[in-house]
């Protein structure tokens, strides 16, 4: 009876390797197609970086100096009507001068240090955008390091850039399934292939006057993009 029982495990196995190996149903036939949509809005903040450099003999007194403008600078920001929580210091450097190097000289020597303070402002009211920044310089201010424009909130822009760009999607794939003959018959997937905002900037620069006229500020527009790939399922019509 042994030969009999091992001639059936034997016939056994091999009927379920051949099943592991046996190829599954035919995957279903798909089409993806991808959108995108840009939409422009109006900004409603601004950011602002305003800088001041200072240069001095020892690194205390140049410290001092800028830590001195910084601060009339943050009083003048307050008076313009920014909020204190809108105002950031966002950079402090002291770096030392060096002089150039001559012949016979192992080591440059120091000969003076700059200190550098900058200041980012968030402005919630751009009407008042214009008035801050001739503040920051009246102040003292000698740099204006930009202006970027954005949204306080962009997450209508960005419904609305996704709506689009699933659209176009949607009108892509029905016009290349009716170039095939063929039907859409149920989605398979979407996915979003990213929401981005290009903020809208004005560079900035060193100011060499610190008496010139106020300073005019064109918001412009921002422009907010979306991407989106779709997997549909199609059939012969």
């Amino acid at each position: 009876m042994k030969p009999v029982v091992l001639s059936f495990l034997l016939v056994a196995l091999a009927s379920v390797e051949a099943g592991a190996q046996a190829p599954g149903p035919a995957t279903d036939p798909v089409l993806t197609v991808s959108g995108s949509a840009q939409v422009r809005a109006t900004p409603d903040l601004a950011t602002v970086r305003l800088g001041v450099v200072r240069q001095a003999d020892t690194a205390a007194a140049a410290q001092d100096g800028a830590n001195g403008v910084a601060g009339r600078i943050l009083d003048a920001l307050a008076e313009a009507g920014v909020e204190e929580r809108h105002i950031q210091t966002s950079r402090l450097t002291l770096t030392p001068i060096y002089s150039r190097q001559r012949s016979g000289e192992v080591n440059p020597r120091i000969i003076a240090y700059r200190a550098a303070n900058t200041v980012t402002v968030r402005v919630e009211d751009l009407d008042l955008l214009g008035g801050v920044i001739d503040a920051g310089l009246g102040a003292g201010a000698n740099q204006l390091q930009g202006v970027t424009f954005g949204l306080k909130d962009d997450l209508p822009a960005r419904e609305i850039a996704l709506g689009q760009a699933i659209g176009e999607a949607r009108r892509k794939a029905e016009a290349m399934s009716e170039a095939l003959d063929v039907r859409l018959e149920a989605v398979l997937s979407v996915n979003e292939g990213g929401v981005s905002i290009q903020r809208s900037m004005m560079e900035g620069r060193v100011m060499a006057m610190q008496e010139a006229m106020p300073t005019p500020v064109s918001a412009g527009e921002v422009t907010v993009s979306a991407s989106v790939s779709i997997r549909y399922r199609i059939g012969p019509n």
